[in-house]
């Protein structure tokens, strides 16, 4: 690959009240620029993701880039989505761009604002990312899909209630250490994993501490080709990109094999020439905790109805064998659904470049990104290294 990320920025994620959504895009973009050493005028490319789905009334974002400065005025500026996945997306658009010697210099941000609507509200938004011929009358929304899924992974496997506990307690463990997300408090497993009037069952199995927060928050990374990169303070170079889409439906899959995310995993180790093993750590998309535990098998780190052992025995802790979200995930940090992807990046560009404070986990040399929209249907994963 030639792409590198050579700058990075990353708000505060959480309920951010006073803050709409072109106050957040035009945080990141400044700091990006700035932390890569460069000045607005030579961003020749910006891409921008966020969902929406009606959470906002401003649809229209891509020009609120160019309200950082004046200088970013005439710039291309695009708007990317792709569901849950849609930072990574944006990410990829930038990627294209500079492999078609069409930017020297990429901007690529992702954003969402989700908590001025009602929860219920956010949820109506939310479920649109899942096949509404199917999941459309979906009470508990996205919720109830992946509830779904989890009951269907327990008939088929066995309950799984301890090691989604164990996941949740590990994620907000880490969030204590991220002064960036959402949730800053470590529950412990006990809590996780008992029913109570904190801890209510949302659907299926899943209880409140097995979901995802709204969260409202924005990334934003600057791409350059390696070329220009070796010359810059600081360089993290893709070793791999895949992108992996899989049926919408899910009745045409076996969802509970998660096929996409294996597929996304297995190409990109065949890209990189890597294995999972030479991974320091990995960044992946735990929307709900149930989907934790099936990526811990769609990456190969156990077979198939065994990834409760990867909790379990304590590998996906910060200090395991493969360190799982020690940023806190999706599950501590927050999920504002367009900034997901691209702060998986920033997330795993500190770790790499051993900025990271106290989520820093030891030495890595190699990281990976799982990022996925809607029920393992949009699939990217991206592998990570150092430049020099």
């Amino acid at each position: 690959m030639t792409a590198c990320i050579v700058g990075w920025a990353h708000s505060k994620f959480g309920k951010l009240d006073g803050r709409d959504i072109e106050s957040l895009i035009v945080e990141v973009a400044t700091g990006a620029i700035a932390d890569a050493g460069l000045a607005p005028k030579d961003i020749d490319r910006i891409f921008i993701g966020t969902f929406n789905a009606g959470m906002e009334r401003q649809e229209f974002v891509s020009s609120l880039v160019l309200q950082a400065a004046p200088e970013l005025r005439f710039t291309p500026a695009t708007r990317v989505e792709n569901a849950c996945a849609t930072g990574s997306a944006a990410i990829h658009q930038g990627i294209a761009a500079l492999a078609a010697k069409q930017a020297r210099f990429v901007l690529a941000i992702g954003v969402e604002k989700m908590t001025t609507l009602s929860s219920k509200d956010v949820g109506d938004c939310l479920i649109k990312a899942s096949y509404l011929k199917e999941d459309g009358d979906e009470p508990a929304g996205f919720a109830g899909v992946f509830g779904r899924i989890a009951q269907m992974y327990f008939q088929r496997y066995g309950d799984q209630s301890d090691a989604l506990a164990r996941i949740a307690a590990k994620n907000h463990k880490n969030g204590v250490a991220n002064p960036l997300a959402h949730m800053q408090k470590d529950f412990g497993y006990e809590f996780c994993r008992q029913v109570s009037d904190k801890n209510p069952l949302v659907a299926g199995p899943l209880k409140r501490t097995d979901c995802s927060l709204v969260s409202d928050g924005a990334a934003a990374v600057v791409l350059t080709d390696v070329s220009n990169a070796l010359g810059m303070q600081k360089a993290i170079a893709f070793r791999a990109t895949q992108q992996v889409n899989d049926y919408l439906p899910m009745s045409k899959r076996d969802i509970v094999d998660f096929d996409g995310p294996a597929e996304a995993w297995r190409r990109a180790f065949a890209q990189s020439g890597v294995r999972l093993d030479d991974l320091g750590l990995v960044e992946t998309h735990d929307c709900f905790t149930m989907a934790e535990l099936i990526e811990y098998e769609a990456m190969g780190l156990t077979p198939k109805g065994q990834g409760a052992r990867a909790i379990l025995e304590g590998w996906t802790e910060k200090d395991g064998r493969l360190p799982v979200n020690p940023s806190g995930g999706l599950k501590s940090k927050g999920h504002p659904i367009g900034a997901t992807g691209v702060s998986m990046h920033v997330m795993a560009s500190m770790q790499l470049s051993g900025t990271a404070g106290g989520m820093q986990v030891k030495a890595p040399k190699l990281a990976g990104v799982f990022n996925m929209g809607g029920a393992a249907v949009a699939n990217y994963v991206s592998i990570l290294e150092p430049l020099r």
